[in-house]
């Protein structure tokens, strides 16, 4: 019997089978997690499928879900009621800027638009689902997890605007954690190393964000969605039930570099 038996998660953010969220869920489910997954679009729905039942998921608890939506939020936590009787565990595994903001000098490329789209989708998100999803984990020992990474404290290239919405990410998890600590509920966020994952892909140079990677860490080397995928199933457990607000890095140590180990 795993350390998640009993547990039941909502996984929000599966894009591919290199996706964090992929990871994740292959954590949960090692450990006895039942797992519900949203899609982002008709067009993922085949992936999400196939995943659930690789883990040996129940494939009628895959739901739509435009993060965008407040009113598709609501109907993913209202048709998931009709399955289970609560939830413990959310996991928000998204992020998105438009490419043109990913793209050149923060100041060239950053507009109104982009901006906003990128705090939405990446940032309040996280707020929405920790909002529509709360009715179904009160009066339980409940856990929320969202994705972050270094760029929310350091600038880093052609990171730009997505870095601002993760450090506005980063101070949601913390609010988040204060106003819900009373009700039994932890938030937390892994700050996970460069991965080369669907969404990476979209951002200018991030070949050469994996080779510093390899290079600055001390364990000298990247991590895998495994990896991340274990540090999740952990602060979402029992395991962990005095943690709450914290930001883990899970990065092979790069971030308590202050320059390459090879320099």
């Amino acid at each position: 019997m795993g350390f998640m038996a009993g547990k039941r998660a909502l996984i929000v953010g599966v894009a591919s089978e290199r996706s964090i969220a992929t990871g994740i869920a292959e954590a949960f489910a090692r450990e006895g997690c039942e797992i519900a997954f949203t899609y982002q679009n008709e067009r993922l729905l085949g992936r999400v499928t196939k995943l659930a039942e690789r883990l040996g998921q129940n494939t009628e608890l895959l739901y739509p879900c435009d993060v965008s939506s407040d009113d598709e939020i609501e109907a993913v936590f209202t048709a998931l009621g009709k399955h289970w009787d609560g939830l413990d565990i959310i996991v928000h595994s998204v992020g998105f800027a438009p490419r043109e903001q990913l793209a050149g000098g923060f100041v060239e490329s950053v507009t109104r638009e982009g901006f906003r789209i990128s705090h939405d989708i990446s940032a309040y998100s996280f707020a929405a689902l920790a909002k529509a999803g709360l009715p179904m984990m009160e009066g339980r020992k409940g856990a929320m997890l969202t994705m972050t990474y270094y760029a929310a404290e350091k600038a880093v290239p052609s990171y730009n605007v997505m870095g601002l919405a993760k450090a506005s990410l980063e101070a949601c998890v913390r609010f988040l954690a204060a106003d819900l600590g009373a009700k039994g509920i932890r938030v937390n966020a892994i700050s996970a190393g460069a991965i080369k994952t669907l969404a990476a892909a979209g951002i200018s140079g991030f070949r050469k964000m994996l080779s510093h990677a390899e290079k600055a860490s001390p364990l000298r080397r990247t991590v895998t969605t495994a990896e991340v995928g274990n540090a999740a199933a952990f602060l979402c457990s029992d395991l962990a039930s005095g943690i709450t607000g914290e930001i883990t890095f899970v990065d092979a140590g790069a971030n308590i570099m202050a320059m390459s180990l090879d320099d």
